[in-house]
């Protein structure tokens, strides 16, 4: 015992110097940041890691004192971060977050968004057609709760008045917040099902159009197409699309547990569970305009012209800013 004693006195005399301004380092650069540090402490860190790595290594096969290894392994922790970790400021990661990462990530799940539109408007055709044929399709579809005073029942003045005329903007409110949170829902579920081989996911985005699709019926029935289309899509264009790329991530997290490919399952859902998680980051910031274009367009804008044109306007922009060619993205969304 002495005589390793002897042996752990010589081994730190030898080395801690470098330790201790390892250390010194790296309680400098934790106060502030990597920046805080001049060119000649930069080009020490990495040498002096090493040094420490190689200490810990040595102590660990010697079997020396057992607080000296834990000292050296909670150093060499703390070096690693600043040698070969990330060291990017929160406003560089928001940046490169809207710059890259959420454009890559929805066009490399373009397939799953195809899916996901396509599931939707067969439900909207669906509800569609069957509400057409049979009003009393539209309360399988709607809760009645909500249907009460708008459903097939309700005259073309009481539907008309619900679109455009202010004194009834609290029923309209109450229409267009059940719109809003159902397709907010559905978005959430979507992803969060998506585990399940993709089936509660594409079960969700029929649903969803099914509720569209019985609610345009029922305008249209009373002569009001135009008129619904407009106040619906000057937020729908949005809303309508985060809960499709919704889907997109959920499908996208179901397909590679299904069908790993060359790596495993574990990997493969992996890759594309931060794939979506990048997605959905992305739909949520897109609902969060559609909240606000709904309120203008509720509120605000009267002319149903006007409603196409910011309706044109928001698709426009996001596919754009979504799918048009720029700088190769981030390794996260390839693949």
């Amino acid at each position: 015992m002495a005589e390793l004693r002897l042996k752990s006195v010589r081994f730190r005399a030898e080395r801690e110097a470098d330790w201790l301004r390892l250390e010194a380092l790296v309680d400098k650069a934790e106060r502030g940041s990597a920046a805080s540090l001049t060119d000649e402490e930069l080009l020490a860190m990495p040498v002096l890691y090493r040094a420490s790595l190689s200490s810990l290594s040595v102590a660990r096969a010697t079997s020396l004192d057992g607080a000296l290894i834990d000292y050296l392994e909670s150093l060499c922790a703390r070096a690693y971060f600043f040698v070969y970790g990330a060291r990017t400021r929160a406003l560089d990661r928001i940046r490169g977050f809207f710059a890259n990462d959420w454009p890559a990530a929805a066009k490399a799940a373009w397939r799953e968004t195809v899916a996901s539109a396509a599931l939707t408007a067969l439900g909207a055709i669906s509800a569609y057609l069957l509400v057409m044929r049979d009003p009393e399709w539209f309360s399988t579809f709607v809760p009645g709760g909500l249907a009460e005073g708008r459903g097939p029942d309700a005259s073309t003045a009481a539907l008309r008045a619900t679109l455009f005329d202010t004194h009834h903007d609290q029923l309209l409110s109450v229409l267009a917040t059940f719109l809003f949170t159902h397709n907010a829902g559905v978005a959430l579920l979507a992803f969060a099902l998506g585990f399940a081989f993709c089936v509660p996911t594409a079960c969700l985005m029929v649903v969803n159009g099914c509720v569209l699709g019985a609610f345009l019926a029922v305008f249209i029935q009373h002569g009001l197409g135009v008129e619904v289309g407009g106040w619906l899509m000057i937020h729908g264009v949005t809303e309508l699309f985060a809960t499709m790329l919704a889907g997109a991530a959920g499908f996208r997290i179901g397909w590679a547990l299904a069908f790993p490919g060359e790596r495993t399952r574990v990997e493969a859902v992996g890759a594309a569970g931060r794939q979506a998680a990048v997605l959905m980051g992305g739909v949520l910031c897109m609902l969060f305009c559609a909240g606000l274009l709904e309120g203008v367009g509720r509120q605000v804008i009267q002319s149903t012209a006007i409603r196409y044109v910011v309706a044109a306007t928001s698709g426009v922009i996001w596919l754009t800013y979504l799918y048009a060619p720029r700088g190769g993205g981030p390794a996260l969304a390839r693949g």
